[in-house]
């Protein structure tokens, strides 16, 4: 029996933020596509997770690359939201 995408890839409101995740687990679109930024292969990232097949992490890819303007963005707002609290710590002492 054939898989669809739709049945990879799931969304949640109360798990991992409401982000797009690899069904069955807590891994994000974002996740995997972070990595794959850091120039790992969908080969390599199933070497860093196993459990996951090269079928998942490459839908989860395709909808990155299909929703790329709005993931960017949110991973830019995490990394904003990163050094503000970081500099906020820092300043704290």
């Amino acid at each position: 029996m054939a898989t669809t995408l739709d049945k990879l890839l799931v969304q949640t409101p109360d798990v991992c933020g409401g982000r797009i995740r690899i069904d069955g687990t807590r891994l994000t679109v974002h996740r995997l596509a972070v990595l794959y930024k850091q120039g790992q292969s969908p080969e390599e990232i199933a070497t860093t997770y196993p459990q996951l097949t090269l079928g998942q992490i490459y839908a989860a890819l395709t909808y990155y690359h299909a929703n790329r303007d709005q993931i960017e963005a949110e991973l830019a707002a995490d990394d904003a939201e990163y050094d503000r609290l970081k500099q906020q710590s820092e300043r704290a002492g």
